[in-house]
Parts: C-alpha cells; structure tokens; sequence
C-alpha cells in the first residue's frame, strides 16, 4: 500500500467542531452595517450636548435668544472663554477642583479596595452584617445628611476649607461594594491562601496580591470617582463660598445678576467640561483595556 492511499482517521464528530472552534476562535469578528449605523446614532447624541455647548459659547448673547437659534459655530469662543476665566475666578477654583477631586479618587480607590478585599476574601464576625449595613447607606438621601454634616464642620471649625468638601467623601458605599464583587471572581481564595503559608503579612498580600489583581475595578472607580467629585454641587456649594470655591462653586456665579449672559455661562461650563475631557482621552484606553484584561482573566 503507497503512502497516497493511506487514511487518517478523521476523528468523532465532537473532536471536530471543538478543532473548528479552536480555527475560528483566533478569527477577528467583523460588525455589519447596521452596528455601525446604530452606534453612529448613538455618538452623536451622546456628543449633541457637547457640542451644543461649544456652539453656544462661541455666539453672543443676543444671537442666542433668536429664533431659530444658532446650529454653527461662531467666532466669539475665545473672547467668552475669556470673560468666564476672569468673572468667575476660574484659576483658583481650578486648583481647588484638583485637590479636592484627586485627594477623594486616591482615597476612595485605596479604602474601597481594601475594605472590599475584606468582604470579599476574609472570614470574620459580622462580616455579612457589616456588608449590608455598608449597602443601606446607599439608600439614604445624601440630603438629609446635610444639617447634620454642616453643624460637624462647624463645630470642627472648617467652614469654608477644603477639608469640609472632602473628609465625608474619603470612601464610598459604592466603592466598597464594587470593589467587593469585582474581587470575589477575579481573586482566587487560593492566592491569598498561598501568600499567608509564605509568612506575608496582611498589609503586603494587599500590596502585592490584591492591587494588581484588581487594578482593571480600580481604574474604572477611579474614573468614576473623579467625575463624580469634580461634578459635585450641592454640598460644596453650601460649605465654600466665593472666596474659596470649586469650580462648580465658581461657575454658579455666573448665573447671578439681572441679565444673564447665556454665551459666557456656556463658555464657564465649557471650561469645568474640559479636565474631564482631557482625563478620559489621556486614561480612557488604558482604562478599556483594563477591563478587557480583566474579563480575558475571568
């Protein structure tokens, strides 16, 4: 018998498809028409709001109570971005923004991390107590802790610091909880087993095993944390004033007075917008495919 007339044994019907499947599985998907139709769809009317602003801060005032109104931009940006600069006192608020939105997202993220760390892997008394009483916070209006929170910080004596706007948020229920899911599945018990039989010590498995096992959760926290901050309103409104405000403080400023000028508070929420815009186009991809190395892990 030649070697042309020999057979391989062409296998049983499950070793094929699981060969068909391991050929296609390195085969990059393609989306058809209609994903990219929907997705551009959704694009712009995520961006319409975005852009809307800067079209508005690019006109007068005046240009803006027409009817229609404006749907191209202007030649005014600049010259509104300016005046919002210099009438709200968008330089020192800046910098206050900055403290209080990075000193909250490092806090929250190295708490959140830990604290769900211990939900998630550790076996102590009340844990699953401690668990939901952390969760039942998340259903208590943050306004009825207003009165309270402000009589704490006066009594402290911090009224008007920074300090006011960022002690209650140094971690979050939230946080805790998210972290806590994230690290149930993508952190093996055994790990954590493993690194207490070669002596290391709580705060070093933290360090070395329960960070870079959940830096995809932190990453995204962290962005989610620092939005969240920067955006935050209410309470910094009532415990800053003027004098030392955030940028959300400053910008309200813009609004007062017997006319309005509708262009320069655009062109003041344009510039509160930007370091948000700036964060996510210099951390978004590093934060997608934080995820996606997390998912591929799981």
């Amino acid at each position: 018998m030649t070697t042309s007339e020999l057979t391989l044994p062409r296998g049983t019907g499950t070793e094929r498809r699981g060969r068909r499947r391991v050929m296609g599985a390195g085969k990059q998907l393609h989306a058809g028409p209609v994903t990219y139709v929907v997705l551009t769809v959704f694009a712009l009317v995520s961006l319409a709001p975005l852009v809307w602003t800067v079209i508005a801060a690019s006109r007068t005032d005046r240009r803006l109570a027409e009817t229609p109104p404006p749907l191209w931009f202007g030649g005014n940006l600049f010259k509104n971005l300016q005046s919002a600069w210099d009438e709200a006192g968008l330089g020192s608020a800046m910098v206050n923004s900055v403290i209080v939105a990075g000193t909250i997202t490092i806090s929250t993220v190295l708490f959140a991390t830990m604290a769900g760390f211990a939900f998630a892997k550790l076996r102590f008394r009340f844990s699953n107590l401690l668990l939901l009483l952390t969760i039942g916070t998340m259903m208590i209006p943050p306004q009825l802790a207003v009165v309270p929170l402000y009589l704490w910080m006066s009594d402290l004596g911090w009224s008007n610091q920074l300090q006011t706007v960022i002690l209650p948020s140094l971690v979050t229920a939230f946080g805790t909880f998210f972290m806590r899911q994230y690290l149930v599945q993508a952190l093996p018990s055994e790990l954590v087993e493993a690194a207490r039989v070669d002596g290391a010590s709580s705060l070093r498995i933290v360090w070395h095993v329960v960070f870079p096992a959940a830096r995809p959760a932190m990453a995204v926290l962290g962005l989610l944390t620092f939005v969240f901050a920067w955006n935050d309103f209410l309470w910094p409104i009532i415990a800053l004033t003027q004098q030392n405000p955030t940028v959300q403080v400053a910008l309200n400023s813009l609004g007062t007075g017997y006319v309005p000028d509708q262009s320069v508070i655009m062109a003041g929420a344009l510039l509160g917008t930007l370091p948000l815009l700036v964060a996510f186009l210099l951390f978004g991809k590093q934060i997608v495919g934080g995820i996606m190395q997390g998912a591929i892990k799981g």
